[in-house]
């Protein structure tokens, strides 16, 4: 389509009140979510950070809107993105807890029984029905089984690994400690390592398919295992930081590989002139895990598998030329649940019609139509707790200790504890909790005992951190 004439039919889907929906395939805006891994919260130039260095996403966050308060559904990174695919709480299904091999209790489920349940629709099988070609690269972490693998869940191209974490080299196939679920994948049951680092050959993988799909509506899931643990920089990058020693040097030279990753893919959406009809989403899965990574949560307390805000508040870009706002910030609390029925509206579906889910359409509010809220309440529960938001209102509830109340508008870092001066909102939150947890499914499996207690751990670490 001539790009004068998508730009007017946008203007005037917009000037209706439709958002740039639109009807025909090559209207249909392109889309392109990359979640990072693990990474700090203010560990990217965007964020406030003077170490890190991410020209390309800094130069992202100017080009569209940055959310100041955004969230994932879980502070670990299996149910977060169990959340963010299905665009609702994970815990509706039952996905409450990290599906890591040998740390859940056998009696549930076997380790390979694991997965997104079937019965659930992932982003993948929403977007395929608008007429998208799709793909996931990167780490999956939804089932290790050829039954929950991303091409038997709506996406037509997988490049990545079925698991959670892997080594950003080449694996020895002869290595029979490495499980297979680790091993580099390219369709269903094709696993060949790459001699490139890894953050490379994800990138690699989607500008392929971009390239190869130029032509029609795509959306690509780019999810970037960097910068979780193994620390294995390019080592070319590490010369960039002569500053930083140890962990923190890594952690800095790949962050810097997975930003001009992400570069790669930002110029060949310009270089095929796709830019201008691309929707790019960055976030990341869950807070930085500081305690193992060095990860910056600053000026957020906690970190990854707590519920604290540096466990569940994320970076969060989303650019769309000539229709978002450039260089402006969202500062009402959003979910990376909403995605799904962003995306959907985006694509021309019908947000009505999405019956089961949790998210909102985040169009609206970004553009001023709707005032209120995204959500009044949100909810989250993990392995050290529970908590919700109502406003701006934060309610911390733990096995071990009195809640806790903040007000997070005013108190990110959660150091002042209003619970003792307003019994009755830490009450009403209390009951607005319990009712919440009756929506639930039971824990399809349960983490032991164990690894529980490295999350109260974690917590405890910050819990004096006054």
């Amino acid at each position: 389509m001539n790009l004068k004439k998508h730009k007017l039919t946008t203007v005037l889907a917009l000037s209706l009140g439709l958002f740039a929906t639109v009807v025909t395939a090559q209207a249909k805006p392109n889309i392109v979510l990359i979640v990072s891994d693990d990474a700090g919260y203010s560990d990217f130039g965007f964020q406030g950070s003077k170490i890190m260095k991410t020209p390309y996403l800094d130069e992202l966050a100017k080009q569209g809107v940055k959310f100041e308060q955004a969230y994932v559904t879980a502070a670990v990174c299996g149910p977060s993105r169990a959340g963010l695919l299905t665009g609702k709480y994970q815990e509706r299904f039952g996905f409450e807890e990290n599906n890591v091999p040998g740390y859940m209790v056998k009696s549930c489920l076997s380790d390979d029984d694991m997965g997104l349940p079937l019965d659930q629709k992932t982003m993948g099988n929403y977007m395929k029905e608008l007429g998208y070609k799709t793909a996931v690269f990167g780490k999956w972490h939804m089932g290790s089984k050829d039954e929950f693998h991303p091409m038997n869940r709506g996406f037509d191209t997988f490049v990545g690994f079925r698991g959670g974490a892997r080594s950003y080299y080449k694996y020895d196939p002869d290595d029979s400690e490495v499980k297979t679920e680790n091993r580099l994948e390219r369709g269903l049951g094709n696993f060949k390592e790459s001699d490139e680092y890894m953050t490379d050959v994800l990138a690699d993988a989607s500008i392929d398919f971009i390239k190869e799909n130029k032509n029609n509506p795509f959306f690509v899931y780019l999810a970037f295992n960097a910068v979780h643990a193994p620390l294995q920089s390019d080592k070319k990058d590490l010369v960039n930081f002569p500053n930083l020693t140890g962990k923190r040097k890594e952690l800095a030279a790949m962050t810097l590989s997975l930003d001009r990753a992400c570069g790669r893919v930002f110029e060949t959406l310009k270089k095929l002139g796709l830019d201008k009809n691309t929707i790019v989403i960055f976030t990341n899965d869950n807070g930085g895990p500081t305690d193992s990574t060095t990860a910056d949560n600053l000026p957020l307390s906690g970190m990854k598998a707590t519920l604290l805000e540096g466990g569940i508040r994320v970076p969060f870009i989303m650019r769309w030329p000539g229709v978002l706002p450039a260089n402006t910030v969202y500062k009402k609390p959003i979910c990376t649940f909403d995605l799904l029925p962003t995306f959907y509206k985006m694509g021309g579906g019908n947000v009505a019609a999405l019956k089961d889910i949790d998210g909102v359409d985040l169009l609206p509010h970004i553009l001023g139509k709707n005032t209120n809220l995204p959500h009044q309440e949100l909810y989250w529960k993990g392995e050290v707790g529970s908590a919700m938001r109502d406003g701006n209102w934060k309610l911390l509830r733990f096995p071990d200790r009195p809640a806790e109340l903040f007000d997070v508008d005013k108190d990110a870092g959660e150091l002042n504890n209003l619970a003792d001066q307003n019994p009755e909102r830490v009450k009403a939150m209390y009951k607005k909790i319990f009712a919440w947890e009756q929506t639930l499914e039971r824990p399809l499996w349960m983490l032991r005992r164990k690894y529980e207690g490295d999350a109260i751990k974690r917590m405890d670490v910050y819990w004096n951190r006054k």
